[in-house]
């Protein structure tokens, strides 16, 4: 891990972090559906055709946690995450299918420092992952704790 280039302060409202990119293979989605979601249209094109997917499709949960590392490498693994305490939605809106690029972007919805956890603020983000066409294909919102910067300064603005 590199250096921390966002702590909490940089989290303001309407901000948008650029996603990584990756690339959906047909290799990946068959070892990941094997081990965690054998659904038929995840295992074969010939399955994957039949279906209402038209192809070998990834199946959500790949599509979910290529996002998580598309964001880590994105920026996430440059800032003072120090998790997060769940996903309020997902929704996965079209199918992710074998030769596509995904990117995508995170929006800072809101930011708050924690009463509850001194030197912490809560950012929520909406997430938005797309395929080479533009077409989004996952969204999301969830919150992720962020070290603050300077906590004592932030903490005093809370309390006044």
């Amino acid at each position: 891990m590199g250096a921390i280039e966002f702590h909490f302060e940089d989290f303001e409202p309407g901000r948008v972090f650029t996603l990584a990119s990756a690339e959906v293979t047909a290799e990946a989605i068959i070892a990941f559906a094997a081990e965690f979601d054998p659904q038929p249209m995840h295992l074969s094109e010939e399955a994957g055709k039949a279906s209402i997917l038209g192809g070998l499709s990834a199946s959500g949960w790949h599509t979910a946690s290529l996002f998580m590392r598309m964001m880590y490498d994105g920026w996430l693994a440059r800032s003072s995450s120090e998790g997060s305490p769940g996903i309020e939605f997902m929704e996965w809106k079209k199918p992710v299918l074998a030769g596509d690029t995904l990117s995508g972007r995170s929006t800072v919805i809101e930011a708050r420092a924690l009463r509850s956890k001194p030197g912490i603020g809560l950012v929520k983000f909406l997430h938005e992952v797309e395929n080479q066409h533009g077409t989004v294909v996952m969204r999301g919102e969830n919150p992720i704790m962020m070290r603050l910067r300077t906590p004592s300064n932030v903490m005093a603005e809370v309390q006044a």
